[in-house]
């Protein structure tokens, strides 16, 4: 079922985030509880300033990091080691090497969300060119698609088929299936990872896509990907970013490093499963664990030792 036009707080066009004072905080002043209420309630992205950052050497900085975001929700399997900070740097793989992601090259990567509630960047050393933000409201991008291709819409609220993450090894299912647009209970939300469903759509196995859902999801892109749909910045070293996965869409530009391993961009990245979230639509089980408001969900299922 779909909905009319969204309001909200979180709703906000292009500029109109950083624009607002409501999302650029002090770090020094924040309180858990505060930040948790405007990732849930108001804006769904925030900008901190002032982390402490040249008070420690590196791993000292992540583990700060990840010792601070256990403060915020659950701390999240990144891998299936179980690691909960992921650092985000070009770690210099082939293309067919299958310990490849996205986050660990220096490329233009596309507008996605993550298998989290929230996810939380920390800016250790930014990219010597190139490597900014952006960032996009869902909630507007669903109002804009009601708006210009209310027949596109329904289909972004159909069930996708998403294959597992060449990484995802601990995960015993080969695919899982979830709208990208949802409701439930009255409470919005989107989830979109396009380079998982092209994976299934490529393998023969798998359900293929129909010519409706790829004009639909091209279309999702091409909206978000319009000049003044989305927020861009340039995250700067010991700045904090938490993205609300539920009402925003993320993606970075590419990158070039120095000459030095000092000099490459390297971003401290976590997922939490937060205290106060959402109830999500129950097609989302497969893939996030748990649905219902509050639950701890998402993350890559760990490998145990037999």
């Amino acid at each position: 079922m779909t909905r009319s036009i969204l309001a909200g707080p979180a709703v906000w066009k292009g500029d109109g985030l950083s624009q607002s004072p409501d999302w650029k905080w002090d770090f020094s002043n924040t309180d858990p509880r505060a930040i948790r209420e405007a990732l849930e309630s108001g804006p769904g992205a925030l900008m901190l300033h002032g982390f402490p950052i040249d008070q420690y050497d590196r791993n000292e900085a992540r583990e700060a990091f990840r010792s601070w975001c256990g403060e915020l929700g659950n701390l999240l399997a990144q891998n299936e080691r179980g690691d909960t900070v992921f650092e985000v740097t070009d770690a210099g793989f082939g293309s067919s090497d299958l310990r490849i992601r996205g986050p660990n090259t220096n490329k233009k990567l596309s507008f996605h969300t993550d298998r989290c509630d929230v996810i939380v960047f920390l800016c250790w050393k930014k990219a010597l060119i190139g490597g900014e933000n952006e960032v996009v409201s869902s909630m507007h991008l669903y109002n804009e698609i009601a708006q210009r291709r209310p027949d596109l819409l329904k289909i972004l609220m159909e069930s996708f088929t998403y294959k597992r993450h060449t990484v995802d090894l601990g995960n015993e299912s080969r695919y899982c299936q979830q709208p990208i647009f949802s409701f439930r209970n009255g409470f919005f939300a989107c989830s979109f990872l396009r380079v998982l469903i092209d994976r299934a759509h490529a393998d023969p196995e798998l359900p293929d896509l129909t010519p409706q859902q790829i004009e639909a999801i091209d279309f999702l892109e091409v909206v978000a990907g319009e000049p003044g749909q989305s927020c861009r910045f340039m995250q700067e070293r010991g700045d904090i970013l938490i993205l609300n996965n539920w009402v925003t869409l993320h993606r970075r530009t590419a990158f070039e490093d120095g000459e030095s391993p000092e000099e490459k961009r390297r971003i401290f990245r976590t997922w939490l499963s937060m205290p106060n979230s959402r109830p999500i639509d129950e097609r989302f089980e497969a893939n996030f664990g748990a649905t219902g408001a509050g639950k701890v969900r998402g993350g890559f299922p760990v490998l145990r030792d037999e």
